[in-house]
């Protein structure tokens, strides 16, 4: 019995020290990154969360606003590398994953890599691409691989796709469908800046641009070593339960043509494991779900079209639902609650 209290005791203090690691990597890669993206502190975290998991972000919001600068800035950061691709009408599948080319002096084909073959695809206006050139991405989101006549590939890791659309301008663009959509792990909007966020931003900006700086602060090597830790955190039942349950009234609402999958469980499952260790935990509680309910539902519920008529959006939708979905327990009791499991 007393060997089975120094082990746990020993895991449990392994844990601690795993997230307080991911804590300090996230701070140092954060504060890097806003070297460049000013005043977008959550941005920034929330595509950490998804680097974690190796999951994919769906960034929506109007031009101008850094949605390249994010992606650049964050592959220097982790030193990865970076590659972005314009998504036209004229883009094909083969200008994504690549090629094989007959070489007549060597008499065989030799394969050619598209920039899917990096760490960080910045897939540009990604709308704007025919569904086959955007269903070229969906073997790569999901399996880290690409099978390309009939031999697969697998994907540098770590590998993250940041997905680019305009929502203003929708002439000649072809909207993602919901299984591609229910892909990208999390969905984020930028927003304008604060003004004393811009001021800084042109201050920045006076004469030279700030992404030329910047200096990797990580390694890809570092960052896969914390993706395969991040499962390791405690997830009590009553917190899987808690997810379950809001996954469900998704499904239920009346408001709503198609709830959320079950690859939205397993992603607010992993994404409030990466969130609680990004502030040092080595336990998820409720508020760790919350948070990342809004990313991780909302591009991923077909709210009906009356319900549209009426001003109300998923954003809406999931917000009521964190409202009356009830938490099995706060913070403090959950501190508590493991606390107790670690002295046991």
């Amino acid at each position: 019995m007393t060997v089975e209290r120094i082990s746990t005791s020993s895991s449990q203090e392994d844990l601690r020290g795993v997230a307080g690691s991911i804590r300090d990597w996230g701070h140092k890669v954060a504060a890097n990154v806003e070297q460049v993206i000013v005043g977008k502190r959550e941005v920034i975290n929330l595509a950490l969360v998804s680097l974690l998991c190796e999951g994919h972000i769906l960034l929506e919001d109007v031009p101008g606003v850094g949605k390249t600068m994010l992606a650049r800035a964050i592959a220097a950061s982790i030193g990865g590398e970076f590659r972005r691709m314009q998504f036209t009408p004229d883009l094909l599948p083969n200008d994504v994953i690549g090629v094989s080319v007959f070489d007549q002096r060597n008499a065989q084909f030799d394969f050619h890599p598209g920039p899917i073959f990096t760490n960080i695809l910045l897939a540009d206006e990604i709308n704007r691409a025919t569904p086959r050139a955007q269903s070229a991405l969906l073997e790569a989101m999901a399996e880290k691989q690409v099978t390309i006549e009939g031999v697969s590939r697998p994907l540098t890791r770590p590998f993250l796709v940041l997905a680019t659309q305009n929502p203003i301008e929708q002439e000649g663009t072809f909207p993602l469908p919901e299984a591609q959509l229910d892909r990208f792990m999390l969905k984020v909007k930028m927003g304008y800046p604060a003004a004393a966020d811009e001021r800084t931003m042109m201050r920045n900006l006076q004469i030279s641009h700030p992404i030329d700086r910047v200096q990797a602060v990580s390694s890809p090597a570092e960052l896969v070593n914390f993706q395969n830790q991040i499962g390791r955190l405690t997830v009590e039942d009553s917190v899987l339960d808690y997810i379950i349950r809001l996954v469900n009234a998704t499904r239920r609402h009346p408001d709503l043509n198609l709830g959320a999958s079950p690859r939205a469980t397993i992603a607010l499952f992993k994404t409030g494991q990466a969130r609680a260790a990004l502030v040092g935990r080595d336990f998820v509680t409720p508020d760790d779900i919350k948070f990342m309910a809004t990313p991780v539902l909302t591009h991923r519920l077909l709210v009906r079209a009356e319900t549209s008529l009426r001003g109300r959006e998923s954003e809406d939708i999931v917000r009521d639902l964190l409202n009356t979905v009830e938490p099995p327990i706060d913070l403090k009791t959950a501190s508590a609650s493991v606390g107790t499991k670690t002295r046991g």
